[in-house]
């Protein structure tokens, strides 16, 4: 099964996620902290990483420096999930080594998923 891990603080955006994943029969972990969607994510080797940008221990863009300097996640899609302004996102996603990005709040599930399976090929 294909896992997902989903590291956001927000509760409400952390269930829509695994609502929404869980029904189209992908495995979702969740983090609520960087420190813990790292440990996760070291633990279970997830197949993608939806990070939100604005954690509130660490900030999201320092996870994923901290993962990208980590050779198991090299080849594994990090996406950022932001509510930045889409100029921003673009930045942060190039500067941090994120793969791409998508865009909060969640307002069509048929192209949140269309994002997921684009970066699981």
């Amino acid at each position: 099964m294909t896992t997902i891990l989903v590291v956001e603080d927000l509760p409400d955006n952390a269930e829509l996620a695994d609502r929404v994943l869980s029904s189209q029969g992908y495995e979702v972990l969740k983090a609520a902290d960087a420190e813990t969607g790292l440990q996760m994510a070291v633990e279970r080797q997830p197949d993608l990483i939806l990070v939100d940008l604005g954690l509130p221990d660490v900030d999201g863009q320092t996870l994923v420096g901290w993962m990208r300097r980590m050779p198991e996640f090299a080849r594994t899609p990090i996406l950022a999930w932001t509510a930045w302004p889409e100029e921003t996102a673009a930045k942060m996603v190039k500067a941090y080594g994120c793969n791409g990005y998508i865009r909060k709040p969640l307002t069509s599930i048929p192209q949140f998923m269309a994002q997921i399976a684009a970066y699981l090929r």
